[in-house]
């Protein structure tokens, strides 16, 4: 038996069946680069789905946990400590420069997301609208927003009140927003759904239309904030101050951590005894994410995953079985010409490539930010290769199916 199939095995023998059988058994990675129990390796496009922002074993992060591990590791929310404390003062700086605020810190993003939902309850109405496509977690808050009915079905009846309108239809949302309306939530790029990215001015309205019915504008930047774009976050170009932001994912690179960033008034709603956690805020979370801040900051990141972002969106879309590219940054989603997503990602795997399909006929990229332009040369240049390759594991499965030959 390979190691492979021997750590599959005991993992469905010990794991709860909530994600199927892995389709790889990793032990160890750098930079870009992964390594299975095999010793193959792979170069991660993916990042833990947006999550490893400086890569695998960055010297920064390795440096910052270690340390904080050896001077305090753990302390309850009874306490402060000098790293929770600089973090929140750090995210209210790079997210909502010259604003005041306040920061909740959790576990996860679907925990920030939780936490802001409870925020929207103490104004005193129920009524959330959200988008079609988003996906904002799996808890029964966060996914009571998410409008996938598979998601959502098996666990129904979910709490609250919810309307979603379509993404970008700015007259469906203004005709949702009522004076019973405590929170609009939009994620300025719907990752979820291969990367759908909201227009500047539909952002800009929905903060005019909020602000006309006193409503919340909470923006989910869970997996499009932190630098992803070539901004602290995807909606800071368009001059639109929204009253609450949710951060989790790349914030501290891999180690666990949420955040719920509240504005202005926003930021008292939530006093003590309204919400809790054991964990956020924890000690060595934070100083994970102030190392991944200083090392974006020091690095120049933020501006590299524009150029980087931008190079290989050209590069996969030269090729015409991709009939469109979008995305900001290194968040780059594209739908191809034949629903062979799956190919795709098996294709690009027995290459050794890591990628995501996100639906039949959607791909989606989400490499670190210390991605290189020699990298993203390398996916280019193998990509017509793994395109070539799921078409014909695409024309197979198609002749299995009907009982013909490939």
């Amino acid at each position: 038996m390979s190691a492979t199939s021997e750590w599959t095995e005991r993992y469905q023998g010990a794991v709860m069946n909530t994600f199927g059988p892995p389709k790889l058994v990793l032990e160890s990675g750098e930079g870009i680069v992964v390594r299975d129990v095999e010793g193959r390796e792979y170069r991660d496009f993916l990042g833990g789905i947006a999550v490893n922002t400086l890569g695998h074993a960055h010297p920064a992060l390795v440096g910052a946990v270690t340390a904080q591990l050896q001077q305090l590791g753990h302390v309850s929310n009874f306490f402060a400590t000098r790293p929770q404390v600089e973090l929140a003062e750090k995210l209210l700086e790079v997210t909502g420069p010259g604003r005041d605020g306040r920061v909740f810190f959790a576990n996860s993003g679907a925990e920030a997301n939780e936490a802001a939902i409870k925020l929207s309850r103490r104004t005193g109405r129920t009524h959330l609208v959200a988008m079609e496509d988003a996906f904002h977690g799996r808890t029964m808050g966060s996914l009571a927003l998410t409008s996938k009915a598979a998601y959502r079905e098996p666990f129904e009846p979910l709490p609250g009140h919810v309307t979603w309108v379509p993404f970008g239809d700015v007259d469906a949302l203004a005709a949702a927003v009522t004076d019973e309306t405590a929170a609009v939530v939009i994620e300025p790029l719907q990752g979820e759904a291969g990367v759908n990215v909201a227009d500047p001015d539909y952002l800009r309205a929905a903060r005019r239309v909020t602000t006309e019915r006193g409503a919340l504008l909470w923006l989910d930047e869970i997996q499009s904030g932190m630098g992803r774009t070539g901004h602290w976050l995807a909606s800071s170009p368009y001059d639109v101050a929204p009253d609450v932001v949710t951060l989790a994912k790349g914030l501290a690179g891999g180690i666990p951590i949420g955040a719920c960033v509240a504005f202005g008034e926003a930021g008292s709603l939530l006093q003590p005894g309204n919400h809790g956690t054991t964990f956020g805020g924890n000690p060595v979370a934070c100083a994970a994410a102030l190392a991944v801040i200083a090392t974006l900051e020091s690095e120049g990141l933020l501006a590299r995953a524009s150029e980087t972002g931008e190079r290989l969106r050209a590069g996969v879309g030269a090729d015409d079985r991709v009939v469109d590219v979008r995305g900001e940054g290194v968040l780059v989603g594209l739908t191809l010409a034949a629903p062979h997503g799956p190919h795709v990602v098996a294709a690009a795997q027995d290459a050794g490539w890591i990628i995501n399909a996100t639906g039949p006929d959607r791909i989606r990229f989400a490499p670190p930010l210390v991605v290189t332009d020699a990298d993203v040369d390398a996916l280019v240049a193998a990509w017509p290769a793994i395109l070539d390759d799921a078409w014909a594991r695409g024309a197979a499965a198609e002749a299995a199916a009907t009982g013909g030959s490939s």
